[in-house]
């Protein structure tokens, strides 16, 4: 609801619309694509070492130790890793450092017509020219399709809500073909399957990478999110971030980051049982008449040809099991089913195997 007193810039908003936060024990949430699985333990002793001396001052506003624990787990330097809260902000702060500077009746940044939401929202939000590309027909990112226009390029890598993941070797033949722009990858689900691109950070100087603690690290609930670039283009974040908010990353969500990159060994086995799951998963679904695409995210792109993917969608709703459903003409014959446990999952199925198919009409 407006009012008077809103700026011409509320009225224009759509905001993004987050997957629902339902309540309740017997809940199988799987619409957010949230870690199914608890945080590191370590996480949970380093957050208990914090004492109240510290919460009661302001945290260290560069966030030093927590980057130079990134900088030294994928071989950089401190200068080439910036910190936020959560890789939204990052891409809220990349958006404002890089897309917003053109003038008038410049180049339109570019991203996939059919990719994570927030990127248009900003867009509205920062006053910023777009270009949304069509996706080739088996739903992959067409990277011929993007130009050398100056005005920026970003897109996730696996894609959201595709779930498909375009090869380092597709993308670095894409920063050959625009040095002049500016390219933003969202590796936000890389760890599910997919080749990071920190590791090209000095070669490309129009690359950005930006990264989460959310999903693979299980720290959603801290909202702590990175981004890797070359020292001048993490200067540029750093100049924003100091014009907006000071002290991002509060004490708590920088200990844990250090503890969880510390643990490396519960990251690998956590990402193990994800990826078996989803394997497992995308099988049984296949067997019911789905078409899945592969994933190399913590999710599955999901059709069921047999049903109504709306009814299946309410149908599992009303009992208490959740997945993504979007009713946009790309979208309507899809769900977004995030991978839970191997129980989760099977109750999942169990549903739709118990399901009335007059209800899939």
């Amino acid at each position: 609801m407006s009012t008077k007193f809103s700026s011409a810039l509320v009225e224009r908003l759509s905001p993004y619309v987050p997957g629902e936060q339902r309540d309740g024990d017997n809940i199988v949430k799987l619409n957010t694509n949230e870690n199914p699985y608890p945080p590191s333990p370590q996480v949970l002793r380093a957050i208990a070492t914090v004492d109240g001396h510290a919460l009661r001052r302001y945290p260290d506003p560069e966030s030093l130790t927590l980057r130079k624990s990134l900088a030294e787990y994928h071989q950089l330097e401190v200068d080439e890793v910036f910190v936020g809260n959560g890789s939204d902000e990052i891409l809220a702060l990349a958006f404002m450092a890089f897309f917003t500077r053109k003038p008038s009746g410049a180049a339109a940044l570019q991203f996939p017509e059919l990719s994570y939401s927030f990127y248009p929202v900003y867009c509205d939000l920062l006053n910023i020219k777009s270009q949304m590309l069509p996706l080739n027909s088996d739903f992959s990112i067409n990277m011929n399709a993007f130009d050398n226009n100056g005005g920026g390029i970003v897109f996730p890598n696996p894609n959201a809500p595709t779930s498909l993941a375009e090869s380092a070797e597709s993308i670095e033949a894409l920063l050959k073909r625009v040095p002049d722009t500016l390219v933003l990858i969202d590796e936000a689900y890389v760890d599910f399957g997919a080749q990071s691109m920190v590791g090209f950070i000095n070669q490309y100087p129009n690359l950005v990478v930006t990264q989460t603690f959310s999903k693979s690290r299980s720290l959603a609930g801290m909202r702590l999110g990175v981004a890797y670039a070359n020292s001048s283009l993490i200067e540029a974040f750093s100049k924003v971030k100091n014009s907006f908010n000071s002290y991002p990353v509060d004490a708590l969500a920088q200990q844990a980051g250090i503890a969880s990159i510390q643990d490396q060994d519960y990251y690998l086995q956590t990402m193990e049982k994800i990826i078996a799951t989803r394997n497992k998963t995308t099988d049984e679904l296949k067997l019911r008449g789905f078409r899945v695409l592969d994933s190399a995210a913590n999710f599955l792109f999901a059709s069921p040809t047999k049903h109504n993917a709306a009814a299946l969608f309410n149908y599992l709703n009303e009992n208490n099991v959740l997945v993504r459903y979007w009713q946009s003409d790309l979208l309507k014959h899809w769900l977004r089913i995030s991978i839970g446990t191997e129980e989760d999952m099977q109750l999942m199925l169990a549903l739709i195997d118990e399901a009335d198919e007059a209800a899939f009409v």
